[in-house]
């Protein structure tokens, strides 16, 4: 589905404080397409602001308005008429509501992705308007690249010394890539998120963390059967274990849910639960509290460069070349 001729945007973040999606959604094909005309009344293309596609993006990466709701810290009704408002003026559906659980169309699929890049495109003409060039910002919800982080750092100052890499921590699983926060990012595990492309640097083991003075915290190596009486600390924000790593004859019942990797150490540390990460975690979060120990049984974690689909930026490719050199020579 191409974007529609004469579509622009605006950001309105400074406007009279009008919700941007204050239009009443009118199903049926005639209204839908005298919205696009310009019909008074009902939103054009050229009424749409940038927040409709960050509004939308959020409802596609959550699968659910509510959600949705919740990280962009507005209330689920003016998310609902922000994505009515946007559908009225593509004329078209972007979501199906008709089953419980939300579903983007054949249009909001092909939709997401344009404007996935429509908003990254926007961020970078501001950046490019301030005179200087603009960090590239690199985000990780947990120990980002692991024990190549510095040595890359180091060969991304000597190659591009008048450009700032910015390495952020943003507890969510795509670490804000998903969200337009960042320009590229380190995960761990499946990468799931639509919209994406994405290149393996590496694989890495996992460990066990232990309270430091619990009886497992001296083994030299522990299975995953070890743990399977205990309660297991999940961080359910930006974390990749689930209980489907256990066998279902041995998978563990009880579990503490955080939502970070501070109070994942927290519960592991008050010997509240046991956790499951990769190697890294323990040379990139160690902590006085808790004890890593090798898991001998379970499956390698893939570590990867992601960012978004489509994205022409050259010093995302140049990140991509210096960590598999990085990678390469360690």
């Amino acid at each position: 589905m191409p974007i529609p001729p004469g579509l622009c945007f605006t950001d309105m973040s400074a406007d009279s404080g009008r919700d941007p999606g204050d239009h009443r959604h009118r199903p049926g094909g005639t209204e839908r397409a005298a919205g696009r005309t310009g019909h008074p009344g009902l939103p054009s293309l050229r009424t749409l602001e940038i927040r409709h596609l960050r509004c939308f993006l959020a409802i596609a990466e959550e699968g659910s308005v509510t959600r949705a709701a919740e990280r962009l810290r507005l209330t689920q009704p003016a998310v609902s008429r922000t994505l009515a408002a946007l559908e009225d003026a593509l004329g078209v559906r972007l979501v199906d509501r008709s089953t419980h659980h939300l579903a983007l169309t054949a249009h909001g699929r092909v939709f997401r992705d344009r404007a996935s890049a429509a908003v990254t495109a926007f961020e970078a003409a501001l950046d490019a308007g301030r005179g200087s060039p603009r960090p590239l910002r690199v985000g990780h919800p947990w120990s980002a690249a692991g024990p190549y982080t510095t040595p890359l750092l180091r060969r991304w100052r000597a190659a591009h010394p008048s450009v700032a890499l910015e390495l952020l921590r943003i507890d969510d699983r795509t670490a804000g890539l998903t969200r337009g926060l960042v320009d590229a990012a380190f995960l761990r595990g499946p990468v799931t998120a639509p919209g994406l492309e994405t290149a393996v640097l590496y694989e890495e083991g996992q460990v066990a963390a232990v309270a430091s003075d619990s009886a497992l915290a001296g083994r030299s190596g522990l299975a995953l059967a070890d743990l399977a009486d205990r309660t297991i600390a999940l961080n359910t924000v930006s974390g990749v274990t689930t209980l489907d790593l256990w066998p279902s004859a041995i998978r563990p019942t009880s579990t503490v849910t955080v939502a970070n990797t501070d109070d994942w150490l927290a519960a592991i540390a008050a010997d509240r639960a046991v956790g499951v990460s990769a190697t890294a975690t323990a040379d990139i979060h160690p902590h006085a509290g808790v004890a890593y120990v090798p898991l001998t049984d379970a499956p390698r974690l893939p570590v990867t460069l992601a960012w978004p689909a489509g994205v022409t930026d050259p010093r995302v490719r140049d990140l991509l070349d210096l960590a598999r050199e990085v990678v390469a020579e360690h």
